[in-house]
Order: C-alpha cells, then structure tokens, then sequence
C-alpha cells in the first residue's frame, strides 16, 4: 500500500492525538477542548493563519505551499462533535465525559487532517494554498452551514472542497466514492393529534388520538410504496409515538415523530406534501385536529463529477485501482458537508475503517490502522491538485 511514508513516521503521533480526542468528547458547537487541541497542533506545525471561532466553534487553518503561481485554494473538511451515547468500548482511552462519545470517528477524521496538516506545513510541496477546515456540530447541528454562512468560503476564497468519513464494513485501505447524490436529505417531522380524552370504558365519548396517530403511521408507509416511483429512492420511519400515561383514560393528545431521507428534490417534494395531504385526511374523517411540524434539514450530499473523478484517481494513487469503488451505492445517512458542497464543487469519499461495530453505536471506534491512508490521501490530493512546477 503506497500510503506516503512520513505518516509511518508520525503514526503513533497522530494516534495519540486521536484517543486524546476521543477521551475528551464535546457535543455540537461544545467542542471547545477539541477546537483548542487543534489551534495548538497547528501553531506548532508553524501553519500560516489560524482563525477560529467561524461557526462559533470552528477552526480554519492556512497553509501556503512553495509558490502560489496557480492562484488555487482547496479547502480539506474535518468534523470535531460527538454524540449523545454511554461509550461501551472499554478502551483505556475511552470517553471521560458521561453520556458522550466519539461513536461517529470524528475523532480519527480530526487526527487524520492534523496529520496531513503537520506534512504539509514541513513540506509545502504544493503551488497554492490549503485551507484545512475543523468543524463542529456536524451531528444534527448543522455546523457546515454555520461555516458557510459565517462567510468561511469567500473569507478564504475556498475554490474547491474535499471531504472525508470512515466507513465500517470496508476493509483498511480501500475507498468508495460515486459522483451525484451520495448522501441523503434529511428532514424531520412531529405530528400532534388533538382528539377529545374520556373514560376508556367510554370509548364512544372520545374522538381516540391514540387510533387516529396509529392509523396515520401506518398510511404514512404507502407514500414510500405506492406514490414515490420504485426506481428512485426514499425513507420514511417513524421513530417515537406518545401518547396517555393511564390505563383507564383515552388521552386528549397522542404525537409521533421520525425521520424522511430522499435524494432528489422532487421526491424530497413529493413526500412532504404527500405526509401533509394523509395526516390531514385522516384527522378530518375522525374529527380530531393535527399540528404538523415539518422540517428540512441538511440537503443531499452530492459529488460534483470532475471532483469526484479527481478524488477518485488521487485514493488509486494510495491504494490501487482494484481498492477504489466509483460507484458506490447512496447512502441514506445525512451529512451536512453537503452545505459546502452546495456553495463549491467538490467530492466526499468513504474511507474502510475495516470490521468494527457500525456508526453511532455504543461500542464503535475509529480504527488507528487507517490514519496513514488518509492523511496520505489528503496530502496527495493537495499536492496532485497544485503540483509544483
């Protein structure tokens, strides 16, 4: 595996880094300690600009290369939040904030960019400049967004963007990218159904919240399987249903709530309108009333086709044709680098973090053999996108 062989060097190093991180989890934009290791580790690799606070808790680093006859920035994209879990990996470095944990791997994909940062910054062997960006709140919080509207893209006249996250179930050393829609949208809703609460033995006297809202659940389904084509894709899940706390009363209110992922605008249309077309049908033929909270969350990740074709032949330079997927399947997960992409072209790739426990999950963690594949495919990227001349 040709990964390059200063990250050999510095493995341990970066490592380090990484479960340092992973001990000390933030949620959202409170990545404060995180966001502070970073500054530090930059200042000492002697990069050129250090800006936080962008995003709140954002950080930005500059690096210039050699020369900058190109005129080229290309800005690199780590995440730093972590998520509301009780970690159960029993590690050494395991999570000392209860309730916290790096179960995503923005702990391992925060190191990887420290790591290609601290290479670059020696060797500058590149004809541009590197904008290295840190971000937080990545898990729900929309802290791509927060960077982008915090004027980051234009401050740094950021031309093209990259990012990066783990994938487990694909080995160490291979990656899997496609161009167009990778990720999907991800909006939420909350539905409250208003009926009239009785006695239970006295259903007749009540307008049941609790069999209209099951109703509605399940009549949610056929938007999936009957109104979006079969050809294109779409989720609707309903995650949580509420409703009465007794086992003699009918409730007044009953209200659930969940997720819709597409990945096309015009189904991610379709749906909403669908949803509000059933619930309000429903509520209206049992005379019960409905509040319908909608809303849009981050857009579909979507690969722009010369970066993503870039992207591709700089992960066959570290590790192989035979180990770069170009077309892998969308995923139905969210990713909010999809703002970035959506202000700059650019691509998102899926690095193998090889046979652990999945994303999000109680006994995940970033595996450390992966570190020199991606800081060795962020520095190449750099240095094939701006090569010296």
């Amino acid at each position: 595996m040709p990964t390059i062989n200063r990250f050999a060097n510095f493995h341990d190093e970066i490592t380090g880094w990484r479960q340092e991180i992973h001990i000390n989890p933030g949620l959202l934009y409170d990545v404060e300690e995180t966001a502070s290791l970073v500054s530090e580790k930059l200042a000492s690799f002697g990069v050129d600009e250090i800006v936080g606070e962008i995003g709140k808790t954002g950080v930005v680093g500059i690096i210039k290369g050699r020369s900058n006859s190109s005129g080229k920035v290309i800005g690199l994209r780590a995440d730093m939040d972590a998520l509301p879990i009780v970690e159960k990996t029993g590690k050494p470095y395991a999570s000392k904030n209860p309730g916290l944990m790096h179960a995503c791997g923005h702990d391992g994909h925060t190191a990887m960019l420290l790591g290609a940062a601290k290479y670059l910054a020696e060797t500058r062997n590149f004809d541009g400049t590197v904008a290295v960006i840190f971000q937080p709140a990545e898990e729900g919080g929309a802290g791509g967004k927060a960077m982008v509207d915090d004027g980051m893209m234009d401050r740094f006249d950021i031309q093209e963007v990259y990012g990066m996250h783990n994938m487990p179930g694909l080995p160490v050393g291979e990656f899997a990218i496609r161009s167009g829609a990778l990720m999907a949208a991800t909006d939420t809703f909350t539905v409250t159904i208003e009926g009239l609460g009785s006695h239970a033995a006295f259903p007749h006297g009540s307008i049941d919240p609790v069999i209209v809202a099951t109703q509605i659940v399940q009549a949610l389904q056929s938007i999936v399987s009957r109104n979006v084509d079969p050809l294109e894709s779409a989720v609707l899940s309903v995650t949580a249903i509420n409703a009465g706390k007794a086992f003699n009363v009918i409730p007044q209110e009953a209200t659930f709530l969940g997720t819709v992922r597409t990945l096309k605008p015009e189904i991610r249309d379709l749906v909403e309108k669908r949803f509000a077309e059933i619930v309000n049908s429903f509520v209206a033929a049992h005379g019960a009333k409905a509040d319908i909270v909608y809303e849009r969350g981050y857009p579909v990740t979507f690969n722009h086709d010369a970066q993503t074709d870039f992207a591709s032949q700089v992960a066959r330079q570290i590790v192989g044709d035979n180990n770069v997927n170009t077309n892998q399947p969308p995923v139905m997960g969210g990713e909010d680098f999809s703002y970035m992409l959506e202000e700059r072209p650019g691509a998102f790739i899926f690095m193998g973090n090889g046979d652990t426990a999945g994303l999000h999950h109680e006994e995940y963690d970033f595996n450390d053999d992966a570190i020199p594949v991606g800081c060795s495919y962020w520095a190449k990227l750099v240095e094939t996108a701006m090569p010296v001349v």
